[in-house]
C-alpha cells in the first residue's frame, strides 16, 4: 500500500490506532516514553505520538497514590 499524504492520514483511524497501539506496547515494556517520541521523525507518527504520550502521563498522574486492587480469590 503506497503512503498516504499527510492530511489523508489524519484522518486515517486505523493508521494512528497502530500508531498508538506502539506506544501503549512500549509502555507496558516500561520503555522511555520521552525518548522515543523525541527521536521519532517530525510529522504523522510524531503527532500521534505526542498527543497519545500526553494521555498516558494523565492516566498516570491519575492513578498516583491509588492502591492496587487485592486479588480476588475464587
Amino acid at each position: 500500500m503506497a503512503a498516504l499524504p499527510v492530511w489523508l492520514q489524519r484522518w486515517n483511524f486505523i493508521d494512528r490506532a497502530k500508531l498508538e497501539r506502539q506506544l501503549w506496547d512500549a509502555f507496558e515494556r516500561q520503555e522511555d516514553l520521552q525518548a522515543l517520541v523525541d527521536g521519532c521523525e517530525p510529522g504523522f507518527q510524531k503527532e500521534v505520538w505526542t498527543t497519545t504520550l500526553e494521555r498516558i502521563r494523565k492516566i498516570e498522574r491519575m492513578m498516583q497514590g491509588r492502591q492496587a486492587p487485592e486479588p480476588s480469590e475464587d
